[in-house]
């Protein structure tokens, strides 16, 4: 397992505050997993033109990292010190690159769940497809099997229960974006509402 980069800094983003463990928040009901079907599909504007599938296996076969992290979630908490193990973002990018023209990705999960970031954040060292939660796997109610995690972007931006990435050659929103909440989510900006854009 391979260090993913320097620490952040220690201070809060402005307005948060200190939660001394990770909350259950979500959009809809806990998905329930079905290993023989679930696949992680990486499409749109891909380089080659191509879709391509990871069932759970191929994922676990991948090499991984290891990402300390704190976590801002967009009501203005903070969770310090999380242990995101998995699959670096950079990896799935190299496995299946993106078009030249791409400059955003969005994140798919279960029941059409998505958010959309520019590749910059998506290609960030510290951005993780998270399958572990401080040392032990990831909970139902917090993303298992697989989770988006993108440190310095409020956490609405980091889907649980990640289905798909498909590469943009645009600006598009997700489902939070769509009702009120900023393109790019960036927590030590503050970037919470799409007014602020």
């Amino acid at each position: 397992m391979t260090d993913a980069g320097p620490e952040p800094p220690r201070a809060l983003p402005p307005g948060q505050r200190l939660a001394p463990r990770l909350r259950v928040q979500h959009y809809g009901p806990v998905p329930r997993l079905r290993p023989g079907s679930w696949r992680l599909t990486v499409n749109g504007a891909t380089d080659d033109g191509k879709e391509r599938h990871l069932d759970l296996d191929e994922v676990a076969a991948l090499p991984r990292v290891a990402v300390r992290a704190d976590l801002h979630c967009v009501t203005r908490w903070t969770v310090l010190d999380n242990l995101w193990e998995g699959v670096a973002a950079r990896t799935l990018l190299d496995l299946v690159p993106a078009a030249p023209d791409v400059t955003h990705v969005r994140a798919w999960a279960e029941y059409g769940y998505s958010s959309t970031l520019r590749m910059e954040d998506f290609a960030s060292p510290r951005a993780v497809l998270a399958t572990h939660h401080d040392g032990a796997p990831l909970a139902p109610e917090h993303g298992f099997p697989l989770r988006l995690v993108v440190p310095h972007l409020y956490g609405w931006k980091g889907p649980k229960w990640l289905r798909g990435i498909e590469y943009l050659t645009g600006p598009t929103r997700g489902f939070w974006e769509e009702r009120g909440y900023h393109t790019v989510g960036d927590a030590w900006r503050e970037e919470r509402y799409s007014y602020l854009e």
